[in-house]
């Protein structure tokens, strides 16, 4: 474990992407996505993949001159070809899209084709939440997901994150995998040796499986709550796939090993003006909910709840005042990023362990 200030992080992180050909300002824009959510504490989905972006940059299965333009559009919606581009780059794009066209009619969506992954997608609710907006923000996934009674995956893990203004407090932020965990997590837990639980995935017969190994063979993620979370999967495929023109289910790319062709990833962004709505009262009414919820009943040894968003927002707090600390394994990949690009790395990610 080593902590790492964030100015410093994300210099590094703008260097490698520049090393790379992408421009100072989609380097800029890529690099706060990334280490925005390593300070959340979420090592999956953070500069962890700053590696895997690179190797695809160099590949040419990601475009690092891509501009994400919207090819249609009306008062309220839009779709943008993201060119290529790194998913975060235009996956912001959209996000502030929708945030325009949401100020001047109330609500608005806007689509994304021809992308990549793009990260976490708290980043985006959290985007629009902090400019006083509702945000929504989903992908669809290459199929490592069983439906309820499957052999074999039917979805992806097709995230959906849902980001609102806190009122006097910090912004409401949900992100989560409609599988019952991500996959990166299976990953994460090979890496450091540790068995992973029953109940996070199933063989190639749809039997539940503990060896983590399987994951990258024949076992599939089962879906968060059964039923449930497969119908989210499905109506974030409609909304970030078939919508919006990208690619479907086994169609779209392994991005992570598939490094040359592009893997057109979809995504969909929705933003709503709260105050357009519902006037000055919406930030009232936030606190009140908020302070309801704070002010309930705790079992022993809690001494309140916390609001979704709020624990990574206090880990964002102290990682702004005293640095990030990230997992051995993401400062492993850093350092193997740099190596590749023959680049110099930031002195608390060179120091000896």
């Amino acid at each position: 474990m080593k902590t790492i200030p964030v100015a410093e992080l994300t210099r590094f992180v703008i260097q490698v992407l520049e090393h790379y050909g992408v421009s100072a300002e989609d380097a800029k824009t890529t690099a706060d996505v990334l280490v925005t959510t390593d300070s959340w504490g979420i090592g999956t989905h953070g500069t962890k993949l700053l590696g895997l972006y690179a190797k695809r940059l160099k590949a040419g299965g990601l475009k690092a001159k891509g501009r994400p333009k919207v090819s249609r559009e009306g008062p309220s919606w839009a779709v943008v070809d993201a060119d290529k581009a790194i998913g975060m780059v235009g996956s912001v794009f959209a996000m502030k899209t929708a945030m325009s066209k949401a100020g001047r009619t109330g609500i608005a969506i806007v689509t994304v084709h021809n992308s990549c992954h793009f990260g976490a997608a708290g980043y985006y609710a959290y985007l629009a939440a902090r400019q006083g907006m509702i945000g929504l923000a989903m992908a669809n996934d290459t199929p490592t997901v069983a439906a309820p009674g499957s052999k074999g995956p039917v979805f992806g893990t097709n995230p959906i994150a849902f980001g609102a203004p806190g009122g006097s407090h910090a912004p409401v932020v949900l992100d989560m995998a409609t599988a019952v965990v991500a996959g990166g997590k299976i990953t994460q837990a090979l890496a450091a040796g540790q068995p992973i639980p029953e109940g996070w995935i199933v063989d190639f017969e749809g039997r539940p499986t503990t060896d983590g190994k399987l994951f990258a063979h024949s076992a599939s993620l089962l879906p968060v709550a059964g039923y449930k979370g497969y119908g989210m999967a499905a109506m974030i495929e409609i909304l970030s796939g078939v919508l919006s023109g990208s690619a479907m289910r086994g169609e779209v790319g392994l991005w992570g090993h598939d490094l040359v062709n592009p893997s057109d990833h979809g995504h969909a962004f929705i933003a709503i003006d709260p105050h357009m709505i519902a006037g000055r009262a919406f930030s009232r009414r936030m606190d009140e909910m908020i302070d309801g919820v704070k002010a309930s009943p705790v079992v022993e040894g809690m001494e309140s709840l916390f609001m979704p968003g709020e624990i990574e927002h206090n880990k964002r707090v102290a990682a702004l005042q005293g640095g990030i600390p990230l997992g051995d394994d993401v400062v492993e990949s850093l350092r193997a990023t740099a190596a590749e690009a023959s680049l110099v790395l930031a002195s608390s990610l060179a120091a000896s362990d």
